[in-house]
């Protein structure tokens, strides 16, 4: 899609255990509401079972009777008594004040009421497994919601495409173009830039491929799918006999043909290091024939500034309107072709400033 989702449903999987066995990066890919709830749900249920260990061990130790007595008998011989019996948890009396001492002790908040003595050290045993429980809990879950916060197609969401494609003359030959931008100051490190065709083909065996995926080369003067994004860039590629648009024609750019071009930005992000990457696409009327991007990088007091409001805007220019093939095969049509008149570049004698500064 324009956004970069893919179309594509993945049913009958049998082997769901898969998934468990990576529970970090599922964790990482459920959508907010479950994480906040596995979030929510692994903390209380970590406190409901301690509580009831506490409960546990305060009944095996004969803790909560002799509260329950103290309770009712209140007197000298009820002090006497406190003063012989030591418990596992102090202020331990039911389920409620155990589940308390568990929040105290997962979360260290210790209020000071409840603690553990040296009575049993069944209690010194749960008090070590419970606080590295809680360690481990911590850690997974906060390393989940921080990764889900900081993954890298948050920054994607700056890096911008053309909404539509166009197809026209360049140097004499038909060329796809495509415009991309990035609207924020920090750079890309590393930018490369791919396209592919997907439709549905048939081999010559008969056998049918529904999504066959054919790699697009793009023209680049530095060499490569490398691009320095410091402003928007205008991608083409030339369309000539290995291209597989090599038989597209203006008839061919409805919404019935089966055509889909796919285009993959990935870079690494400056601030973080965190590799990221863009996707968008374009089905075959999406593609506009016969237009160029208009221009938007200006010079106003000596820099240069980028106007984003023409961003995807388009101009109509001379185009054949056949297919690459017959271009190439009949050169005669391009004498019947009014030239478009081509921009000068006007010389100024101030001096200009740098184009790129390093500092």
């Amino acid at each position: 899609g324009k956004n970069g989702a893919c179309n594509v449903a993945h049913k009958n999987i049998r082997e769901q255990g898969r998934f468990l066995q990576d529970v970090f990066t599922t964790l990482v890919d459920l959508k907010w509401p479950h994480t906040l709830l596995i979030f929510t749900m692994s903390f209380l249920c970590s406190w409901l079972l301690f509580g009831m260990v506490w409960w546990l061990i305060a009944f095996a130790h004969g803790d909560l009777d002799h509260s329950t007595r103290l309770q009712r008998d209140p007197g000298e011989g009820a002090v006497g008594a406190s003063a012989s019996f030591v418990p596992c948890v102090t202020s331990i009396h039911s389920f409620t004040s155990a589940f308390l001492f568990s929040i105290e002790v997962q979360v260290t908040i210790g209020f000071g009421g409840r603690m553990v003595t040296e009575e049993c050290p069944a209690a010194i045993l749960v008090l070590i497994v419970q606080n590295i429980v809680g360690l481990v809990i911590n850690a997974i879950m906060l390393g989940c919601i921080f990764m889900k916060t900081s993954q890298a197609h948050r920054r994607a969401e700056t890096l911008i495409f053309s909404k539509h494609a166009v197809i026209a003359l360049r140097e004499g030959k038909l060329c796809f173009m495509l415009r991309v931008g990035d609207l924020r100051k920090s750079m890309i490190i590393s930018a490369t830039i791919r396209m592919q065709v997907v439709k549905k083909t048939a081999s010559l065996e008969g056998e049918v491929v529904p999504l066959n995926q054919i790699d697009i080369q793009m023209e680049n003067p530095v060499g490569g799918n490398s691009i320095f994004l410091v402003s928007p860039l205008i991608i083409y590629h030339v369309i000539d006999k290995n291209s597989p648009l090599y038989d597209i024609s203006p008839l061919n750019l409805h919404h019935h043909e089966d055509l889909e071009i796919i285009v993959i930005l990935e870079g690494v992000v400056e601030t973080t290091g965190i590799t990221t990457q863009a996707r968008t696409s374009y089905l075959a009327d999406e593609i506009l024939w016969g237009q160029r991007f208009v221009p938007i990088v200006a010079e106003e007091d000596g820099r240069y500034s980028v106007d984003y409001s023409k961003f995807g805007n388009t101009v109509k220019v001379p185009t054949p309107s056949c297919t690459a093939r017959q271009l190439e095969e009949d050169k005669s049509i391009m004498d019947t072709m009014p030239l478009s008149p081509k921009g000068t570049i006007r010389k100024r004698s101030v001096k200009l400033k740098p184009k790129f500064t390093l500092s």
